[in-house]
């Protein structure tokens, strides 16, 4: 079985453990610093399968992914929860006062503001990945300047955590989604969750006469996003998670929405992997 698998970020990143996670850690990686890489990755099959955070529990959706996802043709095949633990590194022999800049990816230096606001010293600086930023701390050693990254990270790299778990909500897990170019090959009774898009006019109750198909056909929406079209004028693009007990009640639903709305598109159908 192919063992190529591409991640945004680079090994002691968090998407590199849910790789380990999902697949198994007899794999081979394929480091990509953004997610343009990572799908370019894909479709030069250079990787097999991809893994792409979606959205997080505090920050909420990585919107540029489900575009990314959507106009390249993706299929989403599965789905991973990760519990988020943010520490503070730095090379070792320094303190928190001795800190003057933290590089870290975006996201994690959001879910980590209100740890700095004790530290105004300290200039937040973003950068493209969490593990990258602890492994260019080792290599340059760089002092006076930390990163955000796992516990792993620190490990891998030889940086001292000087505080752990700093983000600021300490239930933090992010969604990730696992990506080919091909489309699942799951049977239908294991199938009990789907990622869905399709376009609305804007008019009134156009996007509640949709949700109520859904509901009369037994679907729980977990998740909605709205983008607009930027190409076409108050036209909506929405992406859905639903999940279902029984396909034949997924299927009637897709079946009328394929008439309802325009462009209707499943981008995924796989297994639930949240834990209720």
């Amino acid at each position: 079985m192919e063992t190529k698998i591409a991640i945004q970020g680079i090994k002691g990143s968090f998407h590199h453990q849910v790789a380990q996670e999902y697949f198994g850690k007899d794999i081979t990686l394929i480091e990509c610093m953004t997610f343009d890489n990572l799908v370019d990755g894909l479709l030069k099959k250079d990787a097999f399968q991809g893994v792409m955070a979606i959205e997080n529990s505090i920050a909420g959706s990585i919107i540029p992914n489900y575009a990314l996802i959507d106009k390249n043709e993706l299929h989403i095949i599965g789905e991973h929860y990760l519990q988020i633990h943010h520490n503070l590194m730095a090379l070792p022999g320094q303190t928190i006062s001795d800190i003057l800049e933290v590089h870290s990816h975006p996201m994690a230096l959001l879910q980590c503001k209100e740890f700095f606001r004790k530290y105004p010293h300290i200039k937040l600086v973003e950068d493209a990945d969490t593990a990258e930023t602890a492994k260019r701390i080792s290599e340059k050693q760089l002092m006076g300047i930390a990163a955000i990254a796992s516990k792993t990270a620190a490990e891998l790299y030889q940086l001292s955590v000087l505080a752990s778990e700093i983000q600021t909500i300490n239930n933090n897990s992010t969604r990730f989604v696992i990506v080919k170019t091909q489309n699942s090959v799951l049977s239908k009774d294991e199938i009990n969750k789907a990622s869905l898009k399709f376009e609305l006019d804007h008019k009134r109750g156009s996007l509640a006469t949709v949700l109520n198909v859904m509901s009369d056909c037994r679907l729980n929406l977990t998740k909605i996003q709205s983008l607009p079209k930027i190409e076409t004028p108050w036209k909506y693009a929405f992406f859905v998670d639903v999940t279902f007990d029984k396909y034949e009640d997924y299927e009637k639903a897709a079946k009328l929405l394929t008439i309802m709305a325009d462009h209707f598109k499943i981008l995924g159908e796989y297994r639930n992997a949240r834990v209720l």
